[in-house]
C-alpha cells in the first residue's frame, strides 16, 4: 500500500502548495489533450443548419503543431534553466523523432476508425506484446505475477471490444484499419523509448532529450508536408475555422505542459508513483469520452475497463514489494513517455 499511499499523498498535496498546483495543472492538461483530440479527429467544423461543415484530415499537421511547442518551450528551458553539459551526437536523436512522429500520426488516424476508449485501452495492453517479443527473441523470465497481470489486461481489453456496441461510422473493414493503426503506435511508442533509453546513457537531463527529439520532429514533418503540399492546407484550414485553430493551439500547449510533467513527476516521486496516476488519468479520460462523445460502454465493458487498470496497478504494487525486498524487477515499460 506505500506506493498507493504516496501517489494519494501526492494528489492532496499538489492542491496546497505553488509548485503541486502547476503540477495539478499539468494533470489537467492530459485530460484536455484526450477530449481534444477526439474533438479534432472526430467531429465536423463550421457546422450550420444547410452545410454539414467539413473534418479536419491531416494528422502530420497537428503533430508539426504539437512537436513546434514542444520545442520552444523545451528551448525556453534549457536556456534559462542550468542543464549538464551536452554530449550526445545530435544525430543519434532523428531516430527517436522519426519513431515519435509515426506513433503520433498513427495515434490521431487510429481515431478516425476507432473510439477513443479502445485507443486508450489499446496503450494500456501495449505491455503483452512487449512480454511476448521478450520471450521469444531474447529468452527472458518473467514472474508469475507479470503472466497474471497481462492475462488480465487480455481479459479486460477482450470484454471491452468483445461488449460494446459498434460506433455509428464503424465497419469490420475500417475496425481492422483502427486496429492495425493501434498496432503501428505500440511499435513506433516502443522503439522511441528503448531509444530514449540508450541516449540517456550520455547523462542528458530529460528536457534536453525533449528537445532534440522534438527539432528532429519538426524538420521530418515540415518536409514530409511541403513534399506532399499538406502544409498551406491546413494553414489554410485554420484560416476557414477560427475554433479549430484555437482547439489545435490548445492541444499542442497540452502536450508541451504534458511533456514537462511527466520529467517533473518522475523526479519527484519515481516512476512507480508515476505509473499510478497515469494510470487513473486514463480511466478518467475514458469516462470523460463516454460522457462528452456519447460512446455506449456496457456493464460487461466497464467491467472490463475495470479490470484492466486494477491490473496495472497490481503491477506496479508487485515492483513496488520486489523492489523493497532487494529484487530486480524486469524491466517491461520504460518509465519515460511522450504525448
Amino acid at each position: 500500500m506505500l506506493l498507493a499511499t504516496q501517489a494519494l499523498w501526492y494528489l492532496a498535496t499538489s492542491w496546497c502548495s505553488t509548485s503541486g498546483g502547476r503540477t495539478i495543472w499539468r494533470q489537467v492538461s492530459y485530460l484536455t489533450w484526450g477530449v481534444l483530440q477526439e474533438r479534432v479527429m472526430t467531429r465536423n467544423y463550421g457546422a450550420t443548419a444547410t452545410s454539414p461543415g467539413e473534418r479536419f484530415t491531416d494528422s502530420q499537421f497537428l503533430v508539426l503543431m504539437n512537436r513546434v511547442l514542444a520545442l520552444i518551450v523545451a528551448g525556453l528551458y534549457c536556456l534559462f534553466c542550468k542543464q549538464p553539459r551536452h554530449g550526445a551526437p545530435m544525430y543519434r536523436y532523428s531516430f527517436a523523432s522519426l519513431s515519435n512522429v509515426l506513433s503520433s500520426w498513427c495515434q490521431y488516424e487510429a481515431l478516425k476508425f476507432v473510439s477513443f476508449p479502445t485507443q486508450v485501452l489499446a496503450k494500456a495492453s501495449k505491455v503483452i506484446p512487449v512480454m511476448l517479443m521478450g520471450k521469444l527473441v531474447s529468452r527472458r523470465s518473467y514472474e508469475h505475477w507479470e503472466y497474471l497481470t497481462a492475462g488480465l489486461i487480455s481479459i479486460g481489453v477482450s470484454m471491452f471490444l468483445l461488449s460494446s456496441g459498434p460506433e455509428p461510422r464503424s465497419s469490420p473493414a475500417t475496425t481492422l484499419s483502427g486496429l492495425i493503426l493501434l498496432a503501428g503506435y505500440i511499435a513506433f511508442d516502443s522503439f522511441t523509448s528503448n531509444w530514449q533509453d540508450a541516449l540517456f546513457a550520455y547523462k542528458m537531463s530529460s528536457v534536453q532529450m525533449m528537445f532534440g527529439v522534438n527539432f528532429f520532429s519538426c524538420l521530418f514533418t515540415i518536409g514530409s508536408l511541403l513534399e506532399q503540399g499538406a502544409l498551406l492546407e491546413g494553414t489554410r484550414f485554420m484560416g476557414r475555422h477560427s475554433e479549430f485553430a484555437a482547439h489545435a493551439l490548445l492541444l499542442s500547449i497540452c502536450s508541451a505542459c504534458g511533456q514537462l510533467f511527466i520529467f517533473y513527476t518522475i523526479g519527484q516521486f519515481g516512476a512507480a508513483v508515476f505509473t499510478i496516476i497515469m494510470t487513473l488519468r486514463q480511466a478518467f479520460a475514458i469516462l470523460l469520452s463516454c460522457l462528452l462523445y456519447g460512446h455506449t460502454v456496457t456493464v460487461v465493458g466497464g467491467l472490463g475497463v475495470a479490470v484492466v487498470f486494477a491490473a496495472l496497478l497490481l503491477r506496479v504494487y508487485a515492483r513496488g514489494r520486489l523492489k523493497q525486498r532487494g529484487k530486480k524487477a524486469v524491466p517491461i515499460e520504460s518509465p519515460v513517455q511522450k504525448v
